[in-house]
């Protein structure tokens, strides 16, 4: 059997909590490791249902030194096309109470996630940060 605890390191990024509001998660530090996987899960929308008015748009943004940070783009991420840092949005009934999963392989030390609330949106939410192919092994 192939060793994964050993190799991952996981660090809530937001603890669960209902969503009902714009936020943003500065310097998500990468140091030591080589990829990440961002993990959003999102619950059942209690607001107005989600729709073009009432949605929920994630942007993902890098720094090398947690002073300025840029747009990531496609190449820095697996499992997304990125249009100007927007790597989700969550506007259709059917897109809640579900699990998304992106990967970062960009070469940058901090991460930036913002969630942009547009209307009315109370989701249950939590996002984890797996970091892997650490530096020094075991990651714990």
């Amino acid at each position: 059997m192939k060793d994964l605890h050993n190799n991952i390191e996981c660090e809530s990024v937001l603890d669960p909590i209902v969503i009902e509001a714009t936020a943003t998660h500065t310097d998500i530090d990468l140091q030591d490791f080589n990829s990440a996987e961002l993990v959003i899960f999102a619950g059942l929308d209690a607001g107005s249902g989600l729709s073009g008015s009432h949605k929920l748009v994630f942007t993902l943004k890098d720094s090398p030194d947690a002073s300025t940070y840029t747009n990531v783009e496609t190449a820095d991420m697996l499992g997304v096309t990125v249009t100007s840092g927007t790597i989700l949005t969550i506007d259709a009934v059917g897109e809640d109470n579900s699990i998304y999963q992106f990967g970062y392989v960009g070469g940058k030390r901090y991460l930036e996630l913002t969630y942009t609330e547009t209307g009315t949106v109370a989701m249950p939410m939590s996002i984890t940060i797996i970091k892997s192919h650490g530096l020094d092994v075991p990651a714990i």
